[in-house]
Order: C-alpha cells, then structure tokens, then sequence
C-alpha cells in the first residue's frame, strides 16, 4: 500500500471516531423529553381518593389532577422536602374545582428530590391523600 493510500485510510478511520464521539456526547446533552402523569381526583367508583395516589416521577416532569367524581376537590401541598412552605405554596391549587374534567397542573422541575405529599381540603378526612416522589 502506498503511503496516500495508508494516510487516507488512517484518515477516515480517525475522522469516523470523532464522528462517533461527537454523536455521544450530542446524546449526553439532551435529556430525556419531559413526561405527563395523570392522577384523578376521586375514583371511577367515587371513593374519595386519588388515583393513582401515589406517582414517582423525574426532574422537568408535570403532574396533571383530572376532577373525576363526587366533587368539589383540590390539592394542598403540606409536606415538602426541606420544610419549605413557600415551594407547597407554589405547587398548591387551593381553589375548589367543580366540575367534572376540570384539571391543573403543577410542574416538578428544578426541585429538592423527595417526597411531596398532598391532600384534598374538603376530603382529606376521609383520607384523600396523595404522594409525589420527585427523583434525579
């Protein structure tokens, strides 16, 4: 083999690793899209709980509470990782919604990792209660 021939091909082999580790690296920097999870407020069969009452979810993900049955509800946020209530007041919607569909909307991104639990003003009694685990 020639010596263009040898320095072409040492070329194209060098040129395809960059290529490959630049992709990887391309990979790295996007992180994974963020996910919606649903959680109805009052069961199909109208027990006075969330469903699921109980999500993990990551870092940049939305947690969506759809009013389902035997109204009104809301969600308070009450414990927090590190105590903070200013963030359960920033996740909080005190305000009663009535109408079946009706849905809000609280986004975990930038937060403590942890556990946040919630509940429902007017059936928290009756232990409509609910859990959101914020990982990585």
């Amino acid at each position: 083999m020639n010596s263009v021939a040898m320095f072409v091909s040492k070329f194209k082999a060098a040129l395809v690793s960059v290529v490959l580790v630049a992709g990887l690296f391309c990979l790295a920097a996007f992180p994974a899209a963020a996910a919606t999870v649903s959680v109805k407020m009052g069961a199909d069969n109208g027990a006075l709980k969330f469903v699921p009452s109980e999500v993990t979810v990551q870092q940049g993900d939305t947690v969506e509470w759809v009013n389902n049955k035997v109204f009104p509800h809301n969600i308070v946020f009450d414990k927090v990782p590190g105590g903070d209530a200013a963030l359960a007041a920033k996740l909080s919607h005190k305000q009663l919604m009535t109408r079946p569909g009706q849905s809000v909307e609280s986004v975990f991104a930038d937060l403590p990792t942890g556990e946040y639990s919630y509940y429902c003003t007017p059936h928290r009694g009756a232990g409509m209660v609910g859990k959101v685990i914020v990982e990585g």
